[in-house]
C-alpha cells in the first residue's frame, strides 16, 4: 500500500502548489479537496457556501475525506477547515500521513491580499476575521498532523522538507 500524503494548513499556506510538486516528486496522484468537492457538487465552493451554507459544505467535505481515504497513492491538499474536524482527521490519518504546512499569518495575509474567492474571509474586516480564524484553527492543525513542516519558503523547498520529514 502506498500511503497518502495529506497536507493541511490555513488557506494560502501553499497546500495546492506544494501538493502538485509533491505528487510529481513521489509519483503519486494529486487531489485538491476543494476542487474534488466542486467537481462532485457541480458548483464552486463559494456557491455551496452562499446557496446552502457552511454546514452543507462541511457535509460534502466529510464525504470527500471518506472517499479520498479509501484510495492510496494520493497527495491530498485538504481544505483549510477540513482537518479542524476530528472525524476528518481520523478518517484521513488511517490512509496516510498528515503534514501541517506552518506559515505565519502575516505571510498568508500577504499571499491572499488580492484573493477574493475565500468565503470565510468576505466580511468587512478581513484581517480581523483572518486572525480569529487562524488562531482558532492553528492548534487543531497541530493536533491533526503527524508532521509539522515550515511552509514559509519557496514551494520547491517546502515540498523537499515534506519528503525529508516523511523519509521518502
Amino acid at each position: 500500500m502506498i500511503r497518502n500524503i495529506i497536507l493541511c494548513g490555513f488557506m494560502g499556506c501553499g497546500k495546492t502548489t506544494v501538493g502538485g510538486l509533491l505528487a510529481d516528486m513521489t509519483g503519486r496522484r494529486f487531489v485538491d479537496m476543494d476542487s474534488f468537492i466542486e467537481k462532485h457538487s457541480g458548483m464552486p465552493v463559494s456557491q455551496i457556501f452562499s446557496e446552502y451554507g457552511e454546514e452543507a459544505f462541511r457535509m460534502r467535505e466529510r464525504q470527500a475525506c471518506i472517499q479520498l481515504a479509501s484510495q492510496e497513492g494520493l497527495v491530498i491538499a485538504a481544505g483549510g477547515g477540513a482537518l479542524t474536524f476530528q472525524v476528518n482527521a481520523d478518517v484521513l490519518s488511517k490512509s496516510g500521513d498528515i503534514v501541517f504546512l506552518d506559515v505565519p499569518l502575516d505571510v498568508i495575509l500577504k499571499r491572499l491580499e488580492t484573493d477574493t474567492s475565500r468565503p470565510l474571509l468576505t466580511g468587512p474586516d478581513r484581517e480581523k476575521a483572518s486572525y480569529q480564524l487562524y488562531n482558532r484553527r492553528l492548534p487543531l492543525y497541530r493536533a491533526a498532523a503527524g508532521y509539522v513542516v515550515d511552509g514559509n519558503d519557496t514551494a520547491d523547498r517546502v515540498a523537499k522538507r515534506v519528503t525529508d520529514a516523511l523519509g521518502i
